[in-house]
């Protein structure tokens, strides 16, 4: 039935600045396989990720051309054989699509497709997928926090930022956070962190350690990590772990400050989760909606024929707000 309907999609044809984003209007609505669900999309989310990918610097280059998009919230259209888990006119989110997630209809594997809760807007919902499943990554399989300990979120009020300010929150964890603009640092404290500061002041890594007594920091989640690595690990505490979820570039660093604290880095990287780390994952947000401590903030958003104006902003804008979200 869907086979030979057309829809609007975003296409990368080369890899190149944000002008190699190009809307078509003739492109096929894809059709579920088995264990995929058909997705009307009504909101993307943009991540910084999506920009390496389409520059050609990222690690995974997918084969030309491609949709870019991953976290989308919608309604199932259709099912492949062998879904159970949700229903043509379930409201669903992704953390992965099949097809891409820049186009008005995505298929995704249905381990990647959960429900949207009716409190949820779908601008809220293409706000989960990445950010909130990154941030618990980084946080409880990677960074192994423990309730009662201090996590400086570097980048607190972006997408990953908030969702790691609120999980660290609800977690019992001292939550101090960073932002480029009063704005970012109101929004940051309004998400769950105790402390935020401005990371543009020349001396706010002080005020970060005076706030921690001389402690130092238990485990800092970075998403600028070619700018701030070097300082994280003079922050750190004894044993204290840095989460790297960003990096634009490359750093110099000194072994010794690792050596000194017996501290460890640690990447993260989504796309390696088990199925299983996944379902732990989604267990806790659930509660989280339910409970009503998650609540994703949604900052710029662009309607699909402007994903290139939004992939140049998500990059060369400072003082992030919230999840970049594009709309069908």
């Amino acid at each position: 039935m869907s086979g030979s309907r057309l829809m609007r999609a975003i296409r990368v044809g080369e890899f190149g600045g944000p002008s190699v984003l190009r809307l078509c209007s003739d492109v096929t609505v894809p059709q579920p396989g088995h264990r995929q669900v058909l997705i009307r999309v009504h909101a993307c989310g943009v991540n910084p990720v999506e920009t390496y990918i389409r520059a050609g610097t990222y690690a995974r280059k997918p084969t030309l051309p491609y949709t870019p998009g991953t976290d989308v919230a919608g309604v199932v259209e259709t099912i492949g054989e062998g879904v159970t888990a949700v229903k043509a006119g379930d409201r669903v989110f992704t953390t992965a699509t099949v097809s891409g997630g820049y186009a008005e209809y995505t298929v995704a594997a249905d381990d990647c497709v959960h429900k949207l809760p009716d409190a949820l807007d779908y601008t809220q919902g293409a706000a989960l997928g990445i950010p909130y499943f990154t941030a618990y990554r980084a946080l409880v399989h990677k960074a192994h926090i423990k309730a009662g300990e201090t996590v400086l979120i570097h980048g607190a009020s972006g997408g990953v930022g908030v969702a790691a300010c609120q999980l660290s929150r609800a977690l019992g964890l001292k939550v101090l956070g960073t932002a480029g603009t009063p704005e970012g640092m109101k929004l940051v404290l309004q998400n769950g962190a105790h402390l935020a500061f401005n990371h543009r002041e020349k001396d706010y890594t002080d005020k970060i350690m005076e706030a921690t007594e001389g402690k130092g920091i238990d485990v800092i989640v970075e998403m600028l990590s070619n700018v701030n690595l070097s300082k994280d690990l003079q922050m750190l505490a004894y044993g204290g772990r840095v989460a790297i979820v960003g990096c634009r570039g490359s750093i110099e660093i000194n072994p010794r400050d690792i050596m000194a604290k017996e501290s460890s880095i640690v990447g993260v990287v989504l796309f390696f989760s088990a199925p299983e780390e996944q379902k732990e994952c989604a267990a806790l947000l659930y509660a989280g909606m339910e409970s009503g401590w998650l609540k994703p903030v949604v900052g710029s958003q662009f309607p699909l024929d402007k994903a290139a104006q939004a992939h140049h902003d998500i990059i060369e804008c400072p003082g992030a707000a919230g999840k970049m979200v594009l709309t069908m």
